[in-house]
């Protein structure tokens, strides 16, 4: 079993981001005039959307190779033990009861986590915390996938 999703930010990100440019715009017209401000509205406008769609274009992935978070890989003769976590228990692998040297692929916008061990003495993270919107089947097509790598096909 595959699985992919990518993990964009809500749209009321965009809302919030074009309306920071707006008044960014507002500001620099009112100071240096109309010309410099529909520049400054361009440029601001790009640089929003560039940063928005660069943080909402990381993929999460379960293919053969193993489970892709973004550009990292944890091969499946790594992967370990799988556990789903809703909002409050990601929120907990997060703060008091996180590992420092766990691997993050969190977004805050994001409620739901995997988490996966890492079965490697050679790797520092203990385990990997990934984002998902749908945790549970994100868990099961690590279990799958990694269930039939370990039975060699």
């Amino acid at each position: 079993m595959n699985y992919s999703e990518r993990l964009m930010v809500p749209g009321m990100w965009w809302v919030v981001g074009m309306f920071f440019g707006l008044t960014f715009v507002t500001a620099v017209g009112f100071y240096a005039g109309p010309m410099v401000a529909v520049v400054a509205g361009v440029v601001t406008a790009a640089g929003v959307a560039v940063a928005l769609l660069r943080y909402g274009s990381v993929r999460v992935q379960v293919d053969a190779d193993g489970l892709h978070a973004g550009r990292a890989v944890l091969e499946w003769p790594y992967a370990g033990d799988v556990t789903v976590h809703d909002r409050a228990a990601t929120r907990s692998r997060l703060g008091a009861g996180a590992d420092h040297a766990a691997w993050l692929l969190v977004r805050g916008f994001v409620p739901g986590s995997v988490e996966v061990s890492v079965n490697d003495p050679a790797d520092p993270h203990p385990y990997w915390l990934v984002s998902s919107r749908d945790p549970a089947a994100l868990a099961q097509a690590i279990a799958d996938r990694r269930a039939i790598s370990t039975s060699g096909g």
